[in-house]
């Protein structure tokens, strides 16, 4: 009876794929999963604050959406504390081993790898994982519940199993070498009539014990555990088993630190809208893009226009041929951050813009404290997840978390995916006899395109925003703070706004979407397009009458639950 109610309660969700607070409330739980949300909201019941929800939610995500994040993978955290009135930026970004080199995407020849499966699949795509350590270190600074209660609702869903979801199931169907490699191959694929191996049915009921056993020994022995135990030990394993010639070694894990930056933060309108900085490209290029739109009437422009989608379009080839050069983890090359967002450079970037034409090329600038680098070769894919937290007391997390993939590297250990992300580094380390920024290096983070964000009015909580989805994660970020600043949105009106944007080759317009019929308009301006399905998954919390409201992309399987 547990499991039809599981499966009842999974169908539900899957059929009304969003959730919508309209009425104020203390606070607001937003995720991609119904049991990640009400794992977070029994945490506040119990007594816990925004951060203790964070922790159960990841434990829980790392189980129900394994194809796009995880305990094996890396995230950002932004944090805002209401009691000292302070707003924290903590990079959990995974690390590549310190015997990685510049060439580990190359062959014997010099030329790269194929991507999939080649870079994709095994232990050569594995970085350091992040994610244990920063839940433990932002809960050992903030929480308030004991770190072993956080794990008691992903260790029963990891036992007594749970439904398997649609968007789970779909991505299984399209992946071409997961069904092949163990033990992923088994846990998330059945045997047909024929023998052959067919992806997990939606409802069916999956269970992880493995996982629950992982779980178990990290809520006893803390983060030591996974970086210096047994659950080690396994990451270890089960990479050799992959590749002998694996580069990382128990060192690398248990070497392994959390880096607590200074957010990054920008004044759009009245507004003061913070994000993660540099190893993350997201906060930077999201801010060239808003201070370039600022000298714009937005407000005036209707979001699915043509002025509208070619203003915004033309301000995102700007700022990712900016990116292309100039990002990349800052402990290892200087980024030009004062450079990118100077007010001169800004205005300079923005006479590109014709508003009645597209122009032919966008190149990259040169910013002031600008290295000379080549052009970074960007190939990650669309997947990771996304949650924000408001709690009573008014602290808040907005939180992006992901193993690249999907579903990694394809590797599992200890009942959970590894991430594959070190092929967001640039696969090709130098071109014309330049070095790429985003090059391989041992210890160095990968850059991210990763946006979580938080807005400020009157050094208040205003919002919190981010998305999952690849390269595209910085657009969808940065239309979200448009359209709760300028078009004065509510959550679910934004999550629901149709996607464009142009990250250097084309137009790209959602794909059933009224967009399409802009198509031939744009094209008489300029732009090529190309029409395309866009996998957002945005979450979004919006202060509205001394309470809280959100809303949950309608694209995924979210679920938004109020604090009472």
């Amino acid at each position: 009876m547990r499991f039809f109610i599981l499966f009842l309660f999974s169908i539900f969700i899957a059929s009304h794929s969003y959730g919508k607070i309209l009425k104020p409330s203390k606070g607001i739980i937003a995720t991609s999963n119904s049991h990640a949300s009400k794992a977070a909201h029994d945490i506040i019941k119990k007594g816990g604050n925004a951060i203790d929800a964070a922790v159960a939610i990841q434990l829980v995500l790392s189980l129900t959406e394994p194809q796009a994040t995880g305990i094996g993978g890396g995230a950002f955290m932004l944090y805002w504390d209401a009691k000292s009135s302070k707003l924290f930026s903590i990079d959990g970004r995974e690390t590549a081993p310190s015997k990685a080199r510049e060439d580990l995407f190359l062959n014997k020849e010099g030329e790269k790898i194929k991507f999939y499966p080649d870079a994709v699949v095994g232990a050569k795509s594995v970085g350091v994982p992040g994610i244990i350590r920063l839940l433990e270190d932002t809960h050992k600074k903030f929480g308030k519940l004991a770190w072993k209660e956080l794990f008691d609702y992903a260790i029963r869903l990891s036992e007594d199993g749970f439904p398997v979801s649609p968007a789970l199931h779909n991505t299984l169907g399209y992946l071409s070498y997961l069904k092949t490699v163990e033990p992923a191959g088994s846990i998330y694929y059945r045997k047909n009539a024929e023998g052959q191996k067919i992806p997990i049915p939606i409802g069916s009921i999956l269970k992880n014990q493995e996982y629950a056993e992982t779980l178990k020994r990290i809520a006893s022995l803390g983060a030591e555990e996974f970086y210096e135990g047994k659950t080690a030990q396994l990451i270890i394993e089960s990479l050799k088993k992959s590749d002998e010639n694996s580069l990382m070694s128990l060192d690398d894990l248990k070497n392994y630190e959390v880096i607590w930056r200074e957010p990054l933060c920008q004044m759009y309108r009245s507004y003061n809208v913070c994000s993660m900085p540099p190893p993350s490209s997201g906060g930077l290029t999201m801010f060239m893009m808003l201070k370039i739109l600022e000298e714009f009437d937005i407000k005036n422009l209707k979001p699915e226009s043509k002025e509208m989608v070619h203003l915004y379009s033309e301000a995102s080839r700007i700022a990712y041929a900016d990116r292309s050069y100039y990002m990349a983890d800052p402990d290892f090359i200087n980024v030009p951050i004062d450079g990118l967002l100077d007010e001169k450079y800004i205005d300079e970037r923005r006479l590109i813009i014709n508003q009645n034409r597209a122009a032919k090329v966008i190149t990259h600038g040169n910013p002031s404290g600008a290295g000379d680098f080549e052009k970074n070769i960007d190939i990650s894919k669309p997947s990771t997840s996304h949650f924000v937290i408001v709690d009573a007391e008014g602290n808040s997390v907005s939180m992006t978390s992901t193993v690249e993939g999907p579903f990694g590297s394809h590797l599992m250990a200890g009942g959970f995916i590894l991430n594959n992300e070190l092929t967001d580094f640039s696969l090709i380390p130098e071109i014309n006899g330049k070095k790429v920024a985003n090059r391989v290096e041992g210890n160095k983070r990968p850059m991210s395109s990763m946006t979580p964000t938080i807005i400020f009015k009157d050094n208040q909580v205003y919002a919190l925003t981010g998305s999952p989805g690849g390269t595209s994660i910085i657009n969808y970020v940065a239309k979200s703070v448009i359209g709760l600043i300028d078009w004065g949105l509510n959550p679910d009106e934004v999550v629901q706004l149709p996607h464009y944007m142009n990250k250097g080759k084309y137009t790209e317009l959602e794909k059933n979407t009224v967009l399409e019929s802009l198509q031939y308009e744009l094209e008489s301006m300029g732009h090529k397009t190309k029409i395309m399905r866009k996998r957002s998954g945005l979450h979004i919390a919006l202060k509205k009458n001394n309470g809280f409201i959100g809303g949950a992309d309608p694209r995924r399987e979210g679920l938004v639950i109020s604090i009472d």
